[in-house]
């Protein structure tokens, strides 16, 4: 089910994108601008694109509404502070026995970078 409804949503989120690149700018921005859609009234005739992206809108903000309780009903009971408190310590990594890795390649006369212990 859950998919079912993210799969609807998705294509309502494409398709709500798609019907807002199609409109026509009208430059409502800030009140700049803009069509005259009449002389009393700064508000234009809805267009059958206004009136599809509506409906997409309302559709989109349904299926995310629904999306939200079926995440709620699967998480029930389930907190994360219980997930964090019931997971087991991690142990100390082991350190890697580096052995005669940190003596000079030349051996000889140089002195090792650390102590030897003997």
């Amino acid at each position: 089910m859950e998919n079912v409804v993210l799969i609807v949503h998705l294509i309502l989120a494409l398709s709500l994108i798609g019907v807002v690149l199609l409109q026509r700018s009208e430059g409502g921005g800030l009140g700049m601008g803009g069509g005259g859609g009449g002389v009393v009234s700064g508000r234009s005739a809805a267009t059958a694109l206004g009136k599809v992206t509506w409906i997409l809108a309302i559709a989109f903000i349904c299926t995310s509404i629904a999306l939200t309780i079926i995440a709620a009903e699967q998480s029930a009971g389930a907190s994360v502070v219980d997930r964090i408190t019931d997971a087991p310590a991690p142990a100390a990594p082991a350190l890697p026995d580096l052995g005669d890795a940190l003596l000079p390649p030349t051996g000889g006369d140089a002195t090792p970078l650390v102590p030897q212990a003997d």
